[in-house]
């Protein structure tokens, strides 16, 4: 027998005797005399929005498995409130790096290549360009939307602004972005990274659960599966200064959510009045941070006729993304004016309508970029508003419809993962 042959049958041998256990994936190594990859994963930005959490479980989910040979670092902003704890207990292997810390200093002289995960901007721009003058080694940025630099003192300030992103992005080994209006704007500016194209924000692929919490909520708040729809509210602007220590209150951004709280929850109420006059569902009001507890219970639920409380739930409490995905997952559907609740649904095929508005960037469009372009309503258009409802009744009339159309995205979703990850891989072998 060959000495290739030799090392095929071992690694057979290891592959069947042990599976895909880490130990497997270990011996395999070592027999074919190949190191696993390392990746320092830059990403975790808060914890107050299950969404920011969802962001990096799901890239992690698809990491392992596209590329299952990896080791994976975490570079997180913050993993409090638990969620680190979440994190190793669904990816055993993962190595979390804080700021400042030895692990951190590790993972730059290990790792060999940098991933800047999921975000709302580059959201860690000056970590990449430090990890290219102290490492040169490559990098690549994952599934964000990238928008204009907002205006500054001085317009030059505002230029040399987004040209220091565009040379971030040309950089690069690859930059997918979660929309297309994103990915035209960075054309449009000059960018030319080697691969530059759409990606699926990672929390598609997030599939943290707590079956546990979820029932019991369900159960005391007699929600049954398949019964009820859950719907999201949002201010323009999360008030951040109601929940985070330090922040100042904002007055202009305060003044913009009292002008416009009403007009972008109307619709809503008029589509859960619909729903309940016309079906048997119930809703579940319900939050996507810290702050839309009240905001539900203000400018929904008080607002609604009495009459048709008793089918509505209110959840009062925040809660983590492990939870809220179970209770999705029970659902009928979901609507409202958030982004990251809808993208869990459609990771995992139950159907969810995205009502946005202009600040909340362009991320919505991702809906238009996976097929869903019929469940995206814009709440700065009125001829957009008027249709929400009318929208939402259907989804909830016709299940069957809904879900199929759900699963045609996640399998577009899916398909667009798989080749994100080939051009990972490509460049850990290069």
């Amino acid at each position: 027998m060959d000495t290739n042959s030799q090392k095929s049958l071992t690694r057979r041998s290891a592959l069947s005797l042990l599976g895909s256990s880490a130990l497997a994936t270990a011996i395999v190594q070592a027999v074919d005399g190949n190191e696993a990859p390392k990746i320092l994963l830059r990403s975790s930005w808060q914890t107050v929005n299950i969404g920011d959490i969802a962001h990096t479980p799901g890239v992690l989910r698809i990491l392992r498995q596209h590329l299952p040979e990896a080791q994976v670092t975490l570079w997180p902003s913050n993993v409090d409130n638990g969620v680190d704890e979440l994190l190793l207990g669904e990816f055993p292997g993962l190595r979390i790096a804080k700021k400042g810390s030895e692990k951190l200093k590790e993972a730059f002289a290990e790792c060999d290549f940098l991933l800047h995960g999921s975000g709302a901007s580059i959201v860690a721009e000056n970590d990449l360009i430090r990890w290219r003058e102290e490492t040169g080694k490559p990098y690549g940025i994952y599934g964000i939307t990238f928008p204009r630099k907002k205006s500054s003192a001085t317009t030059t300030r505002t230029e040399d602004a987004m040209a220091r992103s565009v040379s971030v992005l040309t950089n690069s080994q690859f930059v997918f972005f979660r929309d297309s209006k994103s990915l035209e704007l960075a054309q449009e500016l000059g960018a030319k990274p080697p691969v530059m194209e759409f990606g699926p924000d990672g929390a598609f692929a997030c599939d943290l659960r707590d079956k546990a919490k979820a029932d019991a909520f369900l159960s005391a708040n007699g929600l049954e599966k398949g019964k009820f729809l859950c719907c999201i509210p949002r201010l323009r602007y999360t008030p951040y200064w109601t929940i985070k220590e330090g922040r100042k209150f904002d007055e202009v951004k305060h003044a913009r959510n009292e002008e416009m709280k009403e007009h972008d929850h109307a619709p809503l109420r008029e589509a859960i009045i619909e729903v309940i006059k016309q079906t048997d569902l119930k809703i579940l009001v319900c939050p996507e941070d810290r702050t839309q507890m009240k905001v539900g219970k203000e400018e929904i639920v008080d607002k609604l006729p009495k009459e048709i409380l008793d089918r509505v739930v209110w959840r009062p409490d925040y809660w983590l993304t492990g939870e809220a995905i179970s209770v999705y997952l029970q659902s009928a559907g979901l609507f409202g004016n958030e982004m990251h609740s809808p993208i869990m649904c459609i990771g995992h095929g139950i159907p969810a309508i995205v009502c946005r508005f202009a600040e909340q960037t362009t991320k919505g469009y991702m809906w238009e970029d996976i097929g869903l372009d019929d469940w995206l309503f814009d709440h700065d258009s009125e001829e957009n508003q008027k249709q929400i409802a009318s929208t939402v009744l259907d989804l909830a009339t016709n299940p069957e419809k809904a879900k199929a159309k759900a699963a045609t995205a996640r399998a577009f979703v899916e398909k667009r993962q798989k080749e994100t990850m080939a051009v990972l891989r490509k460049n850990l072998e290069g």
